[in-house]
């Protein structure tokens, strides 16, 4: 198999966990089996898989199962980065050495450098380091405080051949069209977020080829369709499948006002504990979050539930898939209160 062009559904994989929050390995390697079965690319140890919580050691097996599954099947991109250049290079060498085919390096978070530190400190270090594996930079400043500016990576574009696409989840579509200009038709523009998807794909000034997608988790099959009709011109395939998967789109976080202690407080639930809590509760390996991510409160998945109803109402056969490999009753995993408390 050999990787032309970062386009497609690819799934950002949670990492599922053990009640005492140890990484679940059976669940992940279930999990994988259903990707690979409905055609998604797989993105292991990303944001979605709780990379802040990882170790080395546990970023490193869960690369290495997830690796050896897809095999000869579909691709892989480790999620690698760090805030240490030293860990970033460290990470990817075992990414690439176990069979991934290319690199997702986020901005480096906390410690901030400048746009021109990322590519001369941190990206172009990585690139040089592994011509031959792709890298792709991961810009998504409400996580890192920091971001890798449209000019500079148009300067990696230039000058290293395995830095052609981007994972863009800015938010800001005006940047993603000035990234399009500069970094020309060569270059991969990628979704970072399903609520933009659609419309970054579709804008003749972006044309986006694909998603890291988080809701991919547990509707690959119908995410890949949307985004292979919209790459071969069938608009009206592609806008069935947007109706239909919208409310999934729009609960990747999850905003509630909760009432405690004599106040009424926002609560940002952000991701992967909405994806996670839908998970464990049609049944699939997911567990919970490691702290400090805790749960959801009744209200965050009361939201969360009702989205994955108003799905199941409009086209039932999105979740056959899910049904038919993890032997669950959709229906009743929906409608039964116990499995959401």
């Amino acid at each position: 198999m050999r990787l032309e062009r970062f386009e497609g559904c690819w799934t950002a994989m949670v990492t599922p966990f053990d009640r005492k929050r140890e990484v679940d390995f059976e669940g992940l390697e279930k999990n994988i089996r259903f990707q690979i079965e409905n055609g998604a690319n797989l993105v292991p140890t990303g944001t979605t898989g709780e990379s802040p919580t990882l170790d080395w050691k546990e970023h490193d097996r869960v690369i290495t199962r997830t690796a050896k599954l897809a095999k000869g099947k579909v691709f892989v991109m480790a999620g690698t980065g760090s805030n240490s250049t030293k860990e970033a290079i460290r990470g990817t060498k075992h990414a690439i050495e176990v069979g991934a085919q290319g690199a997702l390096l986020v901005d480096c978070y906390y410690n901030g450098p400048s746009s021109l530190e990322l590519r001369t400190e941190y990206y172009e270090v990585i690139a040089k380091a592994f011509r031959r594996a792709f890298v792709m930079p991961y810009v998504i400043p409400g996580r890192t405080g920091t971001k890798l500016e449209v000019e500079d990576l148009a300067i990696l574009h230039r000058k290293y051949r395995n830095v052609r696409s981007v994972k863009e989840a800015t938010g800001d579509l005006e940047r993603m069209a000035k990234t399009r200009r500069l970094c020309g038709e060569d270059f991969d523009i990628l979704s970072g977020d399903d609520d933009k998807t659609f419309e970054m794909m579709t804008r003749s000034d972006i044309r986006a080829s694909g998603v890291v997608s988080v809701m991919s988790n547990i509707v690959p099959g119908p995410i890949g369709e949307m985004v292979k009709a919209i790459l071969s011109g069938d608009m009206e395939k592609a806008n069935r499948l947007k109706e239909v998967l919208d409310p999934l789109f729009k609960v990747v976080t999850v905003n509630t006002i909760e009432s405690y202690e004599g106040f009424e407080v926002p609560a940002k639930f952000r991701n992967p504990l909405a994806i996670k809590t839908m998970m464990k509760g049609l049944g699939l390996p997911s567990g919970p979050c490691r702290q400090p991510l805790g749960k959801m409160t009744p209200k965050g998945v009361e939201v969360v539930r009702n989205a994955l109803k108003e799905v199941y109402e409009k086209d039932r056969g999105v979740f056959m898939p899910l049904q038919d490999f993890y032997k669950i009753n959709i229906e009743e995993r929906l409608s039964d209160d116990r499995y959401w408390k």
